[in-house]
């Protein structure tokens, strides 16, 4: 596997990446990962690795190949190729020690990581498989990054030239197979590869929880994940201005929390919270009445965030303040457990949330559709069958 993420990151493509890696070492395959040094969603190196320039270890079965690579702080379309250009350039001057391979699949983005999975592949004259978590190009465009147009025009050719090598494409939403079909691959080499939701259920009460986080009897609102600028965080910080009765929690990190911080700051019903452990995650999610996702008005964005995943298994009320043609749209709204409103639309955001948390239960019949969809449709297990079996066409093994 090629993934610049990966644990011990526990955000984003990483923790995918990862559960697929230990789920082949898990089944008795020897699996390695080309990955990065762990940096995302804070966008700054893990101390462990700190003066790290290769490092290859152990991690559940799985040999990870660490190689160094730029970590800029603040996104502009400069900074951004440049962090690629140094994954792309250490992976294939040091590529892994390692006997040839059955396979390569390569995690999407990174923009690195898709050619380096075929040019690893093309080397071995083994099947390459991309899969592909979001598209660099359509993003750049859309994300308000210094410089954007210029670099969506790089990332389109570099994510065509990744994808057209592929024997197979995985996608994970069905609103990418138009644009990666745009790209010259052809449409009977794509398949659907959904997420699954990555953390467990949750296992504390919640009124538990909440005493242990300090909130009482108010409404709470939390965000969970990357605070980048395609999130468009700025319409929670806007709607706890205009309503302190209810309390808004912004949880995670990313190159955009130092900025929100100065924007919110004398707000007192907004609060920061650090990322916590993986075992606090799922009962932290639950303990918030409401679970929310936003975007930037000019973001139409065919992928689906990984939050979305892990808010339907915490069983609790999404508002989705998204564009209303993007795939989060369009996942929430099949799973009925949310409800959508104009992005960037504080006194539509502030409607919804107030008519949920004045009718809790409405919240909970909501909600509960979450951990219903996930069992329908989103299991680990359901998920890692499909990567499965993508590989295993790739390589031509019958399906049984």
């Amino acid at each position: 596997m090629v993934s610049t993420n990966y644990a011990p990151e526990h955000a984003g493509i990483g923790p995918y990446a990862t559960q697929i890696a230990e789920h082949w070492a898990e089944r008795g395959h020897e699996t390695h990962v080309l990955a990065g040094m762990p940096h995302y969603p804070s966008w700054s190196l893990d101390p462990a690795y700190t003066g790290v320039w290769r490092r290859t270890e152990q991690r559940a079965g799985v040999v990870v190949h660490r190689r160094r690579h730029t970590v800029p702080p603040r996104q502009t379309a400069l900074k951004r190729a440049a962090f690629e250009a140094s994954v792309l350039a250490h992976g294939l001057v040091a590529p892994p020690a390692m006997a040839r391979p059955h396979a390569i699949l390569a995690q999407m983005p990174s923009l690195a990581g898709g050619i380096i999975g075929a040019r690893l592949a093309a080397r071995w004259r083994v099947p390459y498989v991309p899969v592909v978590q979001d598209l660099m190009g359509a993003a750049a465009a859309q994300s308000g990054i210094q410089g954007g147009d210029r670099a969506a025009d790089l990332a389109a050719k570099a994510e065509a030239y990744a994808l057209r090598r592929a024997t197979l494409v995985g996608v994970i939403h069905q609103t990418f197979v138009d644009k990666v079909a745009a790209m010259g691959v052809d449409r009977s080499r794509i398949r659907l590869v959904p997420n699954w939701s990555h953390v467990s259920s949750p296992s504390t009460p919640r009124e538990k929880t909440r005493a242990w986080l300090g909130w009482g009897e108010e409404t709470v609102v939390l965000h969970s994940g990357n605070m980048g600028l395609k999130q468009g965080l700025e319409v929670l910080v806007e709607a706890a201005r205009r309503d302190p009765e209810t309390r808004f929690v912004l949880l995670g990190d990313g190159n955009q929390r130092a900025h929100l911080e100065e924007l919110g700051a004398g707000i007192p019903n907004l609060d920061f919270l650090e990322p916590v452990g993986d075992d606090d995650f799922p009962d932290v999610l639950a303990a918030a009445d409401v679970l929310a996702v936003t975007q930037r008005a000019s973001v139409l964005d065919m992928s689906v965030p990984s939050k979305l995943t892990s808010y339907f298994a915490a069983g609790r009320p999404v508002v989705a303040s998204v564009a209303a043609e993007g795939g989060t749209a369009h996942e929430v709204l099949r799973s009925g457990a949310g409800v959508l409103v104009k992005p960037e639309d504080p006194d539509a955001l502030l409607a919804e949330i107030r008519r949920l948390g004045q009718d809790p239960v409405a919240a909970d019949t909501l909600g509960a559709q979450g951990p219903r969809h996930v069992e329908a449709h989103l299991t680990r297990a359901a998920g890692l069958a499909r990567i499965d079996a993508l590989i295993d066409e790739a390589m031509g093994v019958p399906s049984t």
